[in-house]
């Protein structure tokens, strides 16, 4: 009775065995090719479990996704004698295992028998067009161009060309150091063109200030001059008055302010004789001539006024 469990235990276990190496699974993003001692034998592209003849046939799986393949940044000569760094990317997948592993074989061969027909599409087809179109016109429709020029050659090796897109388009160091010192030096023109007209400006704004002060200053002055002139005469006037009121009052006034103006403390120098006509109310308190003394201003002998 135990040999035969054990036979059973063992027949299933060989089973099991056989199955885990006659069965594989195919996942829904890939698809497979099945090698009899190496060579391609069938294609299997519908997911699910497959079997296969243990130890005589392999099994090689390939993604069946959308993947990324990098070139290397290259220098382009558009047709306008522009030169341009190029760094671009394509997207690809792959639609025939057996042409893909008759070729290339495997998915890291990729970059070195696809990358140069991308590369080598890059510079055919943007060095036929301008730079101005590369960057700004028809972007669009010159990577769909390279697009099925990859294509084209894409195919013999299985492999179907989504996208080419290009990540960065500049000029070479050298040109873009020379287009910035250019755009410096256009901004500097302007900077010193905007710089003068506030300058000129300024000086208008200015001449204009000073004109008009100077006119206002003359309009004070004028109207100054003026009102200075008014007063004086209605002064005058004021003086005219009162000396016909009492003319020996205004003269002992304007007697009193000649010596305050006349005689002042400190350098005042002033050489008249005693009985001179200036002097007349050193001499008598009520301006007139001194009982005695001759007045000023007449001749010897002659009786004063």
């Amino acid at each position: 009775m135990r040999i035969f469990f054990g036979i059973v235990l063992a027949l299933l276990g060989a089973a099991a065995a056989g199955a885990y190496f006659a069965l594989f699974i195919v996942h829904q993003n890939e698809q497979a090719l099945v090698l009899e001692f190496g060579k391609p034998k069938r294609v299997i592209n519908e997911p699910g479990l497959h079997w296969k003849i243990p130890v005589v046939e392999t099994v090689d799986y390939f993604d069946k996704r959308i993947l990324d393949l990098d070139t290397q940044p290259q220098e382009v000569t558009a047709s306008d004698q522009k030169r341009i760094v190029v760094d671009a990317f394509a997207r690809y997948r792959i639609i025939d295992p057996l042409r893909f592993y008759q070729t290339i074989r495997d998915e890291r061969n990729v970059r070195s028998r696809l990358g140069p027909i991308v590369e080598s599409s890059i510079r055919r087809v943007l060095g036929a067009t301008t730079f101005t179109s590369l960057v700004r016109d028809k972007r669009e429709e010159l990577m769909n161009r390279i697009a099925q020029q990859v294509n084209t050659e894409g195919k013999d090796f299985g492999l179907e060309v989504v996208d080419v897109r290009i990540k960065r388009a500049d000029l070479p160091e050298q040109n873009s150091k020379n287009i910035f010192d250019r755009m410096r030096a256009e901004r500097q023109r302007e900077a010193a063109e905007f710089r003068a007209e506030g300058g000129a400006a300024a000086n208008r704004i200015r001449a204009t200030a000073d004109r008009e002060a100077t006119v206002i200053q003359a309009e004070a002055t004028r109207k100054g001059e003026l009102l200075r002139g008014e007063g004086d005469a209605e002064r005058n006037q004021v003086f005219n008055l009162a000396f016909g009121k009492d003319p020996e009052f205004f003269a002992f006034y304007r007697s009193m302010q000649a010596y305050e103006a006349g005689i002042k403390s400190g350098d005042t120098r002033m050489l008249l004789t005693p009985d001179s006509e200036f002097f007349r109310y050193f001499n008598s308190a009520s301006g007139g001539p001194v009982p005695g003394r001759p007045n000023a201003g007449s001749a010897p002998g002659q009786p004063s006024r």
